[in-house]
C-alpha cells in the first residue's frame, strides 16, 4: 500500500483564495496530510462571499472530511516538540527539494500568493527549500509538489507486493475507470488473435474465388 504521510502538517500564511485553499484540501486528502492551518482572515472573508467556499474545488469530499482545517493566529502553536519546521520560499539561501530528506514529522509552510512567509517564521524554521522550477508555482500545485515528493522519497522503502499494490488502485481509482496494464502474452495473444480475424475472411473470399472459376 501506499507510505502513509502521518504527521505531516500544511501551514498557509494568510492565504487569499478559496479555490486554492480547496485544492489544498484535495492534496492533503490524497495524500493523507493530517491538517492544514492558516493564518490571517483573508481566506474566511472571501469564502464568505462564495457560494460552495473552499470545497468548490474539493470533488472527494469523503477524503478531507477528516481532515482539520483550523484557524491558528500563530502559525506555530500546538506542535509536537519533535516537528520540524520546513519553509518554502524561493529565496536566496533556500535548499532545493530534491535533495531535501524529509522528517518523519513536520510543518510545511507556504507563503500568501501575493506575497511571502513572514521573517519572523523563516528565522525558527529548521530547513528553508525551494521547488526548482522555470518560474513559481502557484500555492495549490506547490503543496501538491511537496506532499507527492515526501511520498514519493517515502515510497521507495515500502517493499509491497504488486497484488497489494494493485488491491490500492482498485480502491482508489474512480468508479467508472477499468483500464488496466495488460501482460506481454496478454499482448501478443491479443496480436495473433486480430491476424487471425483478418486472415480468416481473406481465406474466405479466396476459396470463394476458387470455387466460381471451377465451375
Amino acid at each position: 500500500m501506499i507510505p502513509s504521510v502521518k504527521m505531516a502538517h500544511i501551514g498557509l500564511c494568510n492565504p487569499k483564495n478559496p479555490e486554492n485553499v480547496g485544492s489544498v484540501m484535495r492534496a492533503a486528502g490524497c495524500y493523507g496530510a493530517d491538517e492544514v492551518r492558516f493564518t490571517g482572515r483573508r481566506y474566511l472573508l472571501a469564502a464568505k462571499h462564495r457560494k460552495n467556499g473552499a470545497s468548490n474545488t474539493d470533488t472527494k469530499p469523503h477524503i478531507t472530511s477528516n481532515i482539520p482545517l483550523v484557524q491558528v493566529e500563530n502559525m506555530l502553536e500546538k506542535l509536537s516538540p519533535d516537528t520540524k519546521i520546513i519553509c518554502f520560499e524561493l529565496v536566496v539561501g533556500a535548499k532545493p527539494l530534491p535533495e531535501f530528506r524529509h522528517p518523519d514529522k513536520a510543518l510545511y509552510i507556504f507563503g500568501p500568493e501575493d506575497g511571502q512567509i513572514p521573517q519572523s517564521i523563516v528565522d525558527q524554521a529548521h530547513h528553508v527549500l525551494y521547488v526548482p522550477t522555470a518560474t513559481c508555482m502557484n500555492l495549490a500545485a506547490s503543496v501538491n509538489v511537496v506532499l507527492y515528493d515526501r511520498l514519493a522519497k517515502g515510497f521507495t522503502a515500502q517493499k509491497e507486493s504488486l497484488v497489494d499494490q494493485n488491491e490500492w488502485i482498485r480502491k482508489t481509482r474512480d468508479n467508472n475507470n477499468r483500464l488496466r496494464v495488460k501482460t506481454k502474452e496478454e499482448l501478443q495473444q491479443q496480436k495473433l488473435q486480430h491476424q487471425n480475424n483478418h486472415t480468416e475472411p481473406e481465406n474466405s473470399a479466396l476459396n470463394s474465388e476458387k470455387k466460381q472459376r471451377n465451375h
